[in-house]
């Protein structure tokens, strides 16, 4: 005697775009596996490309990443040649982060790999498609972005109009 079939779930889009995310990862990890760098140390990279000069506690809020872990990272891609920490002009306790001219290849070979990774996800996707999609992420993001920062009053707000759209 077997189980019932069970119903289908509605796939739900933060689940869906959650797992789209993990798998991008999982596939790029792949691919990147002999380039010597751990998914958390091109991570880093990426991120201080992006923002060069930021303090190290900077780049941790914006990896959402704990300081000490980034400090780690960073030591293991200072001794490596690719990072720099450079003392702050007027507070001394602060060092901000900088590649190094090794950084540059590495960075490029990411690019490259990450274009490849993004090629297989989107097979099958017209182009108009594909745009179609980022400019609602965008938006999505935008709004989720806003609706972090909002006030509490607003939040609340917010869930009493859902409570009554759901109750």
């Amino acid at each position: 005697m077997g189980f019932p079939p069970k119903p289908a779930l509605p796939q739900s889009l933060g689940f869906v775009l959650h797992d789209a995310a993990r798998l991008l990862r999982k596939r790029f990890e792949q691919r990147a596996r002999g380039v010597g760098l751990t998914r958390a140390q091109w991570q880093v990279l990426a991120a201080l490309a992006r923002n060069e000069g930021i303090p190290q506690s900077g780049l941790a809020d914006l990896l959402e990443l704990e300081p000490i872990t980034v400090g780690r990272i960073l030591d293991k891609l200072e001794q490596g040649g690719m990072v720099e920490r450079r003392a702050h002009p007027t507070d001394r306790r602060t060092k901000l982060l900088y590649l190094q001219p090794q950084a540059y290849p590495m960075l490029e070979t990411m690019r490259d790999l990450a274009t490849a990774t993004q090629a297989e996800a989107f097979a099958g996707i017209t182009d108009s498609e594909r745009e179609m999609m980022m400019r609602l992420l965008i938006l999505m993001r935008g709004n989720l972005i806003a609706a972090c920062n909002a006030a509490p009053e607003d939040t609340a707000q917010l869930k009493a109009k859902a409570g009554a759209r759901h109750g």
